[in-house]
C-alpha cells in the first residue's frame, strides 16, 4: 500500500494498532533514512536551533557506516526508530526475511549503544496485512505518518503546498535524511515550523506524542 501527503480514512480505519497521528494534539516531527553524511547534522542543527526532539528512523546499514552521527542522535536525545537493517520493502520479501531484517537492526542498537528500540516504519511506507502481527512479533510499535510532504523530490514548493493543505494539529510529518533531501531539508523543517506557528499548533515531545 502507498498513499500521497495524507493517507485515506479507510487505510487508518483497517490498520488501527499503527500509529497514524500523535495522542496528545501535538506534531510530532520524523526523519527517515539516515544517518547520512550529506543531511544528519543539518537536520540535528536545526532542531537544537529551536530546542525540538524528533525521531530517527534508521537504517542499520547506515548506523553501522556512520556510528558518530548515530552517537549525535542520541546524545541530543532524539529518539532512534527502526527502519530495516536494508531498507528492503516488506512487500517484496518473505516473512522469516522481513523479521531478520528488523531484529538485526534491534540487535545492532542494542549491542553497540545499549539502546532499546521500541518503533518501526516500514521503508518506502510499504506494508501488508501480515505487517501488524510482524511488528507486534519483533516487539515494536509501528509508527506511520499522516503528512509526507515529498521533501525527497527536492522540490521547496512541492513541500510548503503540501504542509499548508495538510498539516494538522496532531500530525506526525515525515522528513528524509538523506542525499535526496539535502538541499532543502533545513528550509523543509522550517516551513513546518512555521506553518505550526502560524496555526498555533505545538511540536511536540517523541515520548508525548506516541504514547
Amino acid at each position: 500500500m502507498k498513499y500521497l501527503y495524507d493517507p485515506p480514512y479507510l487505510v487508518k480505519r483497517a490498520f488501527k494498532s499503527f500509529i497514524w497521528e500523535t495522542s496528545n494534539q501535538k506534531i510530532l516531527l520524523t526523519f527517515d533514512d539516515g544517518p547520512s553524511a550529506e543531511a544528519t547534522d543539518t537536520i540535528l542543527k536545526t532542531l537544537d536551533e529551536n530546542k525540538l526532539k524528533a525521531v530517527f528512523f534508521c537504517v542499520g546499514n547506515n548506523i553501522r557506516l556512520f556510528p558518530e552521527l548515530t552517537k549525535s542522535i542520541l546524545n541530543e536525545g532524539h529518539i532512534i526508530g527502526n527502519h530495516t537493517f536494508n531498507h528492503k520493502k516488506l512487500t517484496t520479501i518473505s516473512y522469516t526475511e522481513s523479521i531478520n531484517e528488523i531484529n538485526s537492526f534491534t540487535v545492532l542498537l542494542k549491542e553497540k549503544y545499549n539502546y532499546d528500540v521500541n518503533y518501526f516504519r516500514p521503508p518506502h511506507g510499504k506494508f501488508k496485512f501480515k505487517t501488524s502481527s510482524l511488528i507486534r512479533k519483533c516487539g515494536l510499535k509501528n509508527v506511520m505518518w499522516s503528512l509526507l510532504p515529498y521533501d525527497f523530490k527536492n522540490e521547496i514548493k512541492r513541500v510548503k503546498l503540501a504542509v499548508d493543505k495538510y498539516l494538522k494539529n496532531n500530525s506526525v510529518v515525515v522528513l528524509h535524511d538523506s542525499r535526496k533531501s539535502m538541499n532543502i531539508i533545513k528550509d523543509s523543517i522550517n516551513i513546518v515550523l512555521d506553518t505550526a506557528a502560524k496555526n498555533g499548533f505545538e511540536i511536540g515531545e517523541p515520548a508525548e506524542c506516541l504514547k
